[in-house]
């Protein structure tokens, strides 16, 4: 098992942002264009990026659990198991391709509300210092 601390990417930052950029259809070439072993921990760099989680599930798909587990351990051993869980479970739907916003449904704050009605005590007080 190799060590995950060193967070270096794999493969060539340009063919890293060609499989970023690739549609669903170009990315197996892509894909299978890196040697398996390569691929396993492409795999696992891509994972430890929020921004390219998809993609780490999508290269995930196209190694065995054996070659995930050895580059990465248990962590190799989950993204098998999510690379394998249907799209609509392992990824948020929207219709902008962009992750959908989630937004609190409980206030910010307790608001009280202002009581600016003045009664009759209080209005004889202030007219008396406004006269004064």
């Amino acid at each position: 098992m190799q060590m995950l601390e060193n967070d270096f990417c794999p493969v060539r930052d340009e063919l890293l942002g060609e499989m970023y950029r690739a549609s669903e259809h170009g990315l197996p070439q892509l894909v299978a264009s890196v040697s398996p072993d390569v691929r396993a921990m492409l795999a696992l760099f891509c994972y430890r990026k929020s921004h390219l989680h998809s993609l780490a599930l999508a290269i995930a798909a196209s190694c065995t659990e054996q070659e995930l587990v050895h580059a990465g351990g248990r962590v190799g051993s989950t993204l098998f198991a999510l690379s394998r869980e249907p799209a609509e479970r392992t990824q948020p739907t929207s219709v902008n391709g962009r992750k959908p916003i989630t937004l609190s449904t409980k206030p910010l704050s307790a608001v009280t509300p202002i009581d600016d009605e003045l009664d009759d005590a209080d209005f004889a007080e202030f007219a008396k210092a406004v006269t004064a």
